[in-house]
């Protein structure tokens, strides 16, 4: 019992860090491009995602007469159990139990294989050419770069000799962190995790100048507010998996040190995501398809061949 209320408390804040990343993402913009962000609720606007929250929950929950209802109404839901599953993991690393983490890696995967199928459903069930254009980018582009999430893995996996998240953090710990090992494996890591989460500039499938918003174009209300939320969750997961596999997780030090050193390095790259979006321009669709191919694949199998050598000699 103690479990589950770990999990959902845990949950319930992760989703709430995700609304409030939101205004940190506005206010960061603004500051940025040298202008104000929201600054009226509250102090400084703090409390403006809570008045964005409340305007989602309180507009029309509109379905297009001409959608395909169930599909429609069901996409967003998938979405958004899909992160809420792949966060299972995670309290059991904080918590240093294993019930669910022998196949944590594997799982973390599936689950964003699964979530492609509700964009696809959400493009499709809308019956807007937009949407399906979208959808049709979001999956191909997720599908692509979910391939170079494993094999940027694979390396870790290969040292490690586990799957077990908790064993890869212990590994760190006692040898050395999987950054200095695992540099190439790091990058790709993070340019895929930037295009699964679709993110600028990888945000092909929502380009508002070519599709008007994408996917979810046909979207209102607390439908919309999930794939919104879903976005934000997914950027906290991404941070979250790289400082676990890359930078010793939540092992660096003791005490209330070990917490306060673990979020730091989580917002690092929560403000990285942030930063990436202010500065970088969107490149065409096959452009990001092409480097995924042609840089992203040859990046991670010269990691392996290394990570082998590297295997090799310290086993000699």
């Amino acid at each position: 019992m103690n479990n589950i209320i770990k999990h959902i408390i845990f949950i319930v804040v992760i989703f709430i860090s995700g609304a409030f990343m939101s205004f940190i993402e506005r206010r960061a913009l603004g500051l940025w491009q040298d202008r104000y962000g929201p600054n009226r609720v509250g102090l400084f606007g703090i409390f403006q995602f809570i008045a964005d929250v409340i305007k989602i929950i309180f507009k029309e929950d509109w379905i297009p007469p001409f959608s395909d209802n169930k599909l429609f109404v069901f996409s967003p839901i998938i979405s958004l159990i899909t992160i809420i599953l792949s966060f299972i993991i995670l309290p059991n690393a904080i918590n240093n139990e294993t019930d669910l983490n022998n196949v944590g890696i594997l799982f973390v995967i599936a689950m964003a294989g699964i979530n492609v199928y509700s964009i696809l459903f959400a493009g499709y069930s809308s019956c807007n050419k937009y949407a399906l254009i979208g959808a049709i980018r979001a999956s191909a582009q997720s599908i692509s770069y979910e391939v170079f999430i494993g094999l940027s893995l694979m390396g870790i996996v290969s040292i490690s000799g586990s799957l077990n998240l908790i064993n890869i953090i212990d590994y760190q710990n006692t040898h050395f962190w999987f950054l200095i090992t695992q540099t190439i494996g790091f990058i790709t890591f993070l340019i895929s995790g930037i295009c699964v989460t679709h993110r600028h500039p990888f945000d092909q499938p929502e380009a508002e100048q070519e599709l008007a918003d994408g996917y979810h174009i046909e979207y209102s209300g607390m439908k919309w507010g999930m794939f919104f939320i879903s976005e934000y969750v997914n950027i906290i997961l991404i941070s979250i998996l790289i400082v676990n596999l890359f930078f010793c997780g939540y092992k660096s030090c003791s005490g209330l040190h070990l917490l306060i050193l673990f979020i730091t390095k989580i917002l690092v790259f929560i403000v990285l995501f942030i930063i990436i979006r202010a500065s970088i321009p969107r490149p065409k669709y096959y452009q990001v398809m092409s480097f995924c191919w042609k840089y992203c694949l040859p990046l991670n199998l010269i990691n392996l061949l290394l990570t082998g050598i590297i295997i090799l000699c310290y086993n000699t």
